[in-house]
């Protein structure tokens, strides 16, 4: 018997060491020894796995999967932390004299591990659009854009190279510029558009399929403008007027008898939390999310230009960028004490709603309004200030992490390939060096970042930001000739 047993031993042995050999996989890339950060839980996987195949996540587990994967090649990231990459959710890539300005910014976001935004319509429009093509055919290099393209408005809008529109055949006719563009979604602002068109507007472009994001005038009621069909409010600061009763106020502007200022200063004034908790969880039933871009109004209303002047960041942006920031400032000058008051009064009340919003469970997405003429809001490294004021604000961690993730994952619906760690969504991801979801601020001590599955460590994102000062200074001594 024994002279059987020993080679039915080493057949055994052998079958098994062979089935181990061929189970084992072996991947393009190899992240070992991280926590891996869930954002749908906030549970954390200690010296967790990752493998990345082409440009998509192929396997996520704990070290105890580790003898069944190796990696072509192969990064130990132990005591590091991984999440998806960032989104900013409200950006403006904007300017005809600024085409080659914002081009050199593409590598600053993924610097600064942003590899999606989405970009609210400007003068760019059309560029910008192509731009998105370019990245998403690997031919240039940046962050995933989603676009609006060029926004609907009335008839003398302050804001160049907008679609306006003067009655209903003029909607439909740009509506179908829009579906010749394949923009992503739809915007809409108000500061020529009247009420009735402007909720014609949002009632066509949700018919058509269209995600619909807007500001809300003041000649209508928020409630009307979400059952017309709205996605989302863009500015939390729109917020404010759930806290009282609209209707009369409206009515008031609509006959000239109340200005929008009056109403603004009513609505902060009489401002009515529970009024306001019950819209929030109306609006929520019907889907409708906000983008609260608070860093707008945080920067102008605790005005610090001495800090922001010499502003590391600003080694990115050219002067011309850099000039466009003062129209803002010159609007301030003759600020009264009272008015600064004021800008504060209401800036605190909008940040206090944050919470409320998010207990009522509307869907919070973090943007920034980032562009040219918001001063002081830098492209890239806004998303992460505006973070940090949802955390002050009273978010917690996880919540602000969501809010640059998958809360705009699941808006855009895209949340089927991107902003979670699993198997076969795409291998957007950033790792940091500490923990966000001990103080939300870590999202800016990078360590590295993967974008479209392509591994850049901490000297390759240096390189990036190296170029891009050596492209704003080029550009600066051209203009200056």
């Amino acid at each position: 018997m024994k002279k059987y047993l020993m080679p039915l031993i080493a057949l055994l042995f052998f079958v098994k060491s062979q089935s181990i050999t061929h189970a084992q996989q072996t991947h393009d890339l190899l992240l070992t020894g991280a926590n891996i950060i869930d954002v749908e839980t906030g549970k954390i996987t200690q010296n967790g796995i990752l493998a990345i195949d082409k440009n998509r996540i192929s396997f996520v587990g704990n070290a105890a999967a580790a003898s069944a994967h190796q990696g072509k090649r192969q990064v130990n990231l132990s005591g590091k932390y991984i999440i998806p990459g960032l989104w900013d959710n409200h950006v403006h890539i904007e300017g005809k004299d600024l085409i080659e300005d914002n081009k050199a910014l593409f590598p600053v976001y993924i610097a600064y591990g942003i590899t999606t935004v989405r970009d609210m319509a400007s003068d760019l429009g059309e560029q910008v659009l192509a731009w998105r093509d370019q990245i998403n055919r690997g031919e240039l290099f940046g962050p995933e854009i989603f676009t609006a393209g060029r926004k609907l408005e009335g008839i003398g809008s302050i804001w160049p190279d907008d679609l306006e529109i003067a009655n209903e055949d003029e909607l439909d006719q740009m509506l179908v510029k829009l579906d010749n563009y394949k923009v992503d979604l739809v915007k809409i602002t108000d500061n020529a558009l009247k009420g009735d068109l402007f909720l014609k507007s949002v009632q066509k472009s949700h018919d058509r399929g269209y995600i619909v994001s807007a500001h809300i005038p003041y000649d209508l009621v928020i409630s009307d403008v979400a059952d017309a069909g709205l996605s989302s409010i863009e500015h939390a600061h729109y917020l404010l007027r759930l806290g009282s009763d609209e209707r009369p106020l409206v009515e008031k502007i609509k006959a000239g008898e109340m200005t929008t200022s009056e109403a603004q200063l009513s609505y902060i004034n009489n401002f009515d939390q529970d009024r306001a908790d019950a819209a929030y969880r109306s609006l929520a039933a019907k889907n409708v999310a906000v983008c609260p871009t608070l860093i707008g109004s945080k920067k102008l209303t605790y005005f610090d230009p001495e800090t922001e002047n010499n502003h590391p960041f600003r080694q990115y942006l050219t002067d011309l960028f850099v000039a466009k920031y003062q129209w803002r400032i010159d609007r301030m000058a003759n600020d009264t004490p009272a008015d600064k008051a004021r800008k504060i009064k209401s800036y605190e009340l909008v940040a206090s709603q944050l919470p409320h919003v998010q207990n009522a469970g509307m869907l919070i997405l973090a943007g920034s309004d980032s562009a040219p003429v918001n001063t002081y809001v830098y492209p890239a490294l806004a998303i992460h200030e505006e973070l940090g004021y949802f955390q002050d604000a009273g978010l917690t961690t996880l919540q602000a992490l969501q809010a640059a993730t998958i809360n705009n994952a699941k808006f855009m619906g895209k949340l089927d390939r991107l902003s979670t760690l699993k198997q076969g969504k795409e291998a957007d991801i950033v790792v940091l060096n500490s923990n966000p979801l001990e103080n939300i601020r870590s999202t800016q001590d990078i360590y590295a970042v993967i974008n479209n599955g392509e591994f850049f460590d901490r000297a390759a994102l240096d390189e990036f930001l190296r170029v891009a000062r050596e492209k704003r200074n080029a550009l600066n001594q051209s203009r200056r000739k």
